[in-house]
Parts: structure tokens; C-alpha cells; sequence
């Protein structure tokens, strides 16, 4: 009984639920398009948000049954239950399959066609960036940015809300000065003697650190911009919008604190659930925006 507990166990890490987070950016069009009160636009979101959750399990599972070897030499990866032998590679691959016939049956008969289309580009895209895309620097955190502007697209596709022009700028923006801070961290573990990956060689710290204090910048302008532009003003009726980007500007000061001072900010997921700090200013962003849309 404990072996199949453990075998359980291993299957629901090997998904990564805790990734699931990032999925979040589904519920944006929804929320910002004026949709909550719309329960089919609801629910078909919903939908869309558990097939990405299997998309990203897919994903997760095929990307540890290629690089199970160089996991192995990493201080934290060699714990995945591939790497660690908690799972078979035959398991692994039976799993990947039911999350797949999952994504499909939820794609094909609960959701718009376009769905699909949009799924299955994510689904290319992680798989081109596990093979080689990831090897290759700066082209790494684009793909990384772009697999969360296709959620944004799949929740508007999937509430048929139009997605601003805003959204998708400032989602791109905020998914790549995260993934630059997930760069970060991988160099300190090279630094540290830890075998890491071939894109490394085309970061330094400095680098890294500038390009994060310039897309902080940019992210900060840019919202500060949508907030006070005419077009969002007279769709939300109010011009207190831009009294949001004080916690916007309060959460990206403390991750770029949680980057340089405490240099912890290997997962963006693992930080956010365990940062009390940014999981108020999150909550606090959610509510006021709602107050002042709503």
C-alpha cells in the first residue's frame, strides 16, 4: 500500500500542480473585459483554464523525460521523480498521454475551435523550447513571456472577449522580468559550481540585473500610461484607475528585493505562494482594481 502511495505521490509532483498558478493570467480578459458576471463566459473559462493546467502537465512531463540526466546533476531538479527514480519513464509517458486526452476532450467539446489552435501553439512552442530553443539567450525568456500571452489569449477565446492591446503588452512585460529573475538565480547556482544550462553563457549578472531594472521601469511606465489613457478611462468610467499602480510598483520592489538582497528567486510560482509580503500586495491589486472597475 505505501509503494502505490508513493507512486500517487510521485505523479502529482511529476504534474507540478503548484505550476498551475501561472494559469491565473486566464481569468484576466474575463476580469478585465467586464465577463465576471457572465456565468457561460465564466464557465467556458474555466474550461480553459483546466485544459492549460493539462497542457502544462504535458508539457512538465515531456521536458523531465528529456533532460532526467542533466536533472540529476542539479541541487534541486535531482528531486523530480524522474531524476530521482521514484517513477519509470514508461509511468511518466502513460501519464503525458491521459493529460493529452484530457486537453483534447476539453479543447473539442467544451471550448471554440480557435482554442485548440492556441493550445496547440503553446504546446509547440514549450516543446521547441525544451528541445533547443532554451540552449539559446534572450530567445529563452521571450519563449517563456510568449507562453503567457497565449493564456491570455486562450481566456479571451474562451469568454469571446476582445483582449486589449494593454493586456498583452503588459503580460509580456511582467513574464519577462520574471523570467529574467529566474535567470538570475540559475547563474548563482553556476556560480556555485552547479552544472546549469548552455544559454547561461550568454548572461552575466550585470546584464541580467540591468535588463531587470529596465523592464521594472518599462512595466511601471506602462501601466501608469494605461491607467491614465483616455480609451481605459471611458471603458471603466473612472479616472482613479491609476490609483492601482502603487501596489504594482509595491510588488515588483519587493521581488527585485527578493532577487538582489535575498537572492531567492528561483521559481516565480515558489515565490509568489511563499511570500506573505506579495501575496497581500497581489490580493490588494485584485480588490482595488475590482473597486475601481466594478
Amino acid at each position: 500500500m505505501d509503494k502505490w502511495i508513493n507512486r500517487i505521490r510521485a505523479a502529482v509532483r511529476l504534474a507540478r500542480p503548484h505550476q498551475y498558478l501561472k494559469n491565473g493570467f486566464i481569468w484576466l480578459p474575463i476580469f478585465f473585459g467586464y465577463g465576471i458576471g457572465n456565468i457561460d463566459a465564466v464557465i467556458h473559462t474555466l474550461y480553459a483554464f483546466l485544459g492549460f493546467c493539462c497542457a502544462a502537465s504535458f508539457v512538465y512531463i515531456i521536458n523531465d523525460l528529456k533532460d532526467v540526466e542533466s536533472d540529476r546533476l542539479h541541487p534541486t531538479k535531482r528531486f523530480r521523480p524522474l531524476a530521482a527514480n521514484d517513477l519509470r519513464r514508461a509511468e511518466a509517458i502513460f501519464i503525458s498521454i491521459l493529460f493529452l486526452f484530457a486537453l483534447s476532450a476539453i479543447s473539442y467539446f467544451l471550448l471554440p475551435h480557435q482554442f485548440w489552435w492556441i493550445v496547440g501553439g503553446y504546446i509547440v512552442l514549450n516543446l521547441l523550447y525544451s528541445v533547443f530553443l532554451k540552449q539559446v539567450a534572450v530567445i529563452d525568456v521571450i519563449c517563456i513571456s510568449l507562453g503567457f500571452v497565449l493564456r491570455i489569449f486562450a481566456g479571451g477565446t474562451a469568454a469571446n472577449i476582445e483582449n486589449s492591446p494593454w493586456i498583452i503588452i503588459m503580460t509580456f512585460l511582467i513574464a519577462l522580468f520574471l523570467a529574467l529573475a529566474k535567470r538570475r538565480d540559475d547563474l548563482l547556482l553556476s556560480d556555485e559550481g552547479n552544472q546549469m544550462r548552455k544559454s547561461l553563457d550568454g548572461y552575466n549578472r550585470e546584464f541580467v540585473s540591468s535588463a531587470m531594472i529596465v523592464m521594472a521601469s518599462v512595466i511601471i511606465v506602462s501601466y501608469l500610461l494605461y491607467t491614465v489613457s483616455p480609451e481605459v478611462i471611458q471603458k471603466h468610467g473612472s479616472r482613479n484607475f491609476y490609483l492601482s499602480a502603487f501596489w504594482v510598483i509595491a510588488g515588483l520592489l519587493r521581488y527585485m528585493q527578493i532577487t538582489f538582497v535575498e537572492e531567492k528567486s528561483g521559481s516565480p510560482t515558489v515565490v509568489l505562494i511563499q511570500d506573505l509580503f506579495l501575496k497581500i500586495v497581489v490580493l490588494l491589486w485584485l480588490v482595488s482594481v475590482y473597486v475601481l472597475i466594478y
